[in-house]
């Protein structure tokens, strides 16, 4: 949506530029990180200027680490977001994937470039051109996420960054 974009773009922009801030972590409410976009609203984000791809590429960008606490699933436009930053830490139960194609669209937010680099070509193209959905311990072993955990990600995640 256009207010989580619009966050996602300040927290950022502020994080970065505030030197007491030490990481970025983003995470999601009630136990997910995110299903994505609702293809509904494209037209109207793109009338307002807003777009995922640049917002994934301040992401990547950053000065200061950004840690994907991953909880629930992580879909779409969401697993873009993850897949633009610097460290994913996924709960054990949680699932990864860009459904979107199952409707005849690819990703948008350069997750087709992102993926790859990430776990290699295969892997990237059978999640890519199937749209399955991949459970946390698949994506470790893929290398897609760093580190799984059975407890919190948002502790999980803040522990890492202490480690750093």
């Amino acid at each position: 949506s256009l207010t989580v974009l619009q966050a996602l773009e300040d927290g950022l922009k502020r994080a970065d530029a505030d030197p007491s801030v030490k990481a970025v972590m983003i995470c999601g409410e009630n136990g997910k990180f995110s299903a994505g976009a609702d293809i509904r609203g494209f037209s109207s984000l793109k009338r307002r200027g807003i777009a995922l791809g640049p917002i994934i590429s301040l992401i990547e960008r950053s000065k200061k680490p950004v840690v994907a606490a991953i909880e629930g699933i992580a879909l779409g436009g969401g697993l873009e977001v993850a897949l633009g930053c610097h460290y994913r830490i996924a709960h054990v139960k949680a699932w990864m994937g860009l459904p979107e194609v199952t409707i005849g669209l690819l990703p948008g937010a350069e997750g087709t470039q992102r993926l790859p680099r990430l776990i290699g070509v295969p892997a990237a193209l059978d999640i890519i051109t199937t749209g399955r959905h991949v459970p946390a311990t698949e994506a470790l072993k893929l290398g897609l996420v760093d580190e799984v955990v059975e407890e919190n990600t948002v502790e999980a995640a803040i522990y890492l960054v202490h480690k750093m």
